[in-house]
């Protein structure tokens, strides 16, 4: 867990120079928060943690200590389909980048995919940026989306060769291990839960149990829902098969319903 915690008008006063000009969402610039799925049209799920990029997105780096997550920070907030979304923090940058949750109520009731309208408001609203809704894994990695899976270890550190990340403490997992695997976008959950909220209070599981590759191979999965500390992420807890040895580092996936599995660029070690 400590691994993961380790991801105007003429009478405005402005904070920054961003904040004086209107926030413009880049074309394609919301993304899975843990993927950076760049795919065309790659959708974003409810509940799930994304990246929104563009410009006078942020006037001052801000980062969220509260939860529920607060809606604002600084001086913005976003909506999808006019839903606040909880917010975890603000960078600016080239480009400026918001991370954020996608409300578990963006789409009506019984809907499974759709689209979102997301607005930024930094005091000016921005262009609206639609975005497709639906189940969409990621599993989070150092870097993101191409690097080592925050794939945690019975003793805590990363299933990761030794020294892999400075910092960080790393080895292989054996086969037989059960890893606990960080990822966002794998949908609805068994018990409703609060937009921003994590998930403390009780056990949440995923309405659909995802299959998980470790070398191409199936891997048993234990568990498949929501992390108790941190909004909008998902937690996999699962064994590592026989035959996922080689070739080491492998890659780690994650398919549901026999849809497209996530990058084999983010990996794992396992000896």
């Amino acid at each position: 867990m400590k691994i993961f915690a380790r991801v105007c008008t003429s009478f405005f006063i402005c904070v920054g120079a961003a904040f004086c000009q209107t926030p413009i969402i880049a074309d394609g610039g919301i993304l899975n928060g843990a993927s950076f799925d760049k795919t065309p049209g790659a959708p974003v799920a409810p509940g799930s943690l994304v990246s929104i990029f563009g410009t006078n997105l942020a006037a001052a780096l801000a980062l969220n200590d509260t939860v529920p997550l607060s809606m604002q920070l600084t001086n913005v907030n976003v909506t999808f389909n006019g839903i606040p979304a909880g917010l975890d923090g603000v960078f600016p940058g080239s480009p400026d980048q918001i991370n954020a949750q996608v409300p578990w109520n963006v789409l009506p009731v019984g809907a499974n995919t759709g689209t979102a309208t997301v607005v930024v408001n930094t005091g000016t609203a921005s262009a609206t940026q639609l975005v497709n809704i639906g189940v969409a894994p990621g599993i989070f990695s150092f870097p993101p989306g191409a690097g080592y899976a925050i794939a945690i270890n019975a003793d805590g550190s990363l299933a990761a060769p030794v020294q892999a990340i400075p910092g960080i403490a790393t080895h292989p997992a054996k086969v037989g291990d059960v890893l606990i695997v960080y990822a966002t976008g794998l949908g609805p959950v068994d018990s409703p839960i609060d937009n921003g909220a994590n998930s403390l209070d009780k056990l949440r599981n995923t309405l659909i149990t995802p299959t998980v590759l470790i070398a191409g191979q199936p891997a048993p999965v234990l568990f498949s829902g929501l992390t108790p500390q941190f909004p909008g992420v998902n937690q996999l807890n699962v064994q590592v098969p026989s035959g996922a040895s080689s070739p080491n580092p492998v890659p780690i996936q994650i398919q549901i319903n026999g849809g497209p599995p996530t990058t084999a660029n983010v990996v794992i070690a396992v000896q």
